[in-house]
């Protein structure tokens, strides 16, 4: 069985290192909207660029993010001054390997692996 969450409501996303993001639910609308974004159009037109497998995750990830995160916790200057939201600021928060990874695994692939129920 499918098990469906019609919540619209953002929720808080935790990614370890004290870092949370306000994050919308991931749907068809923003995946799409993401796929029109200038860096990803970019990288599958430039035909000097053969973009991995990775290449397109990570910017995949940072179109979607820049969507869909509203809000932060947790991300400071050189000085631990909180800094604020904006979209250079998720692009290189992505940077960060441990960062990145927990928002693939528990934000984008979350959202796209249907949980199944089994019988017992």
């Amino acid at each position: 069985m499918l098990r469906l969450n019609l919540s619209t409501e953002p929720r808080w996303l935790d990614l370890g290192h004290g870092v949370r993001l306000l994050v919308e639910p991931l749907t068809t609308a923003i995946m799409l909207a993401a796929r029109s974004d200038p860096t990803i159009a970019g990288a599958a037109a430039d035909a000097e660029i053969s973009a991995s497998n990775d290449d397109l995750a990570r910017i995949v990830a940072k179109a979607v993010a820049r969507i869909v995160v509203k809000d932060w916790e947790g991300v400071g200057d050189e000085d631990g001054k909180p800094l604020p939201l904006t979209p250079e600021g998720i692009d290189a928060l992505l940077e960060l390997w441990p960062i990145f990874e927990a928002f693939q695994t528990k934000y984008i692939a979350g959202a796209l692996i249907l949980d199944a129920e089994k019988n017992a």
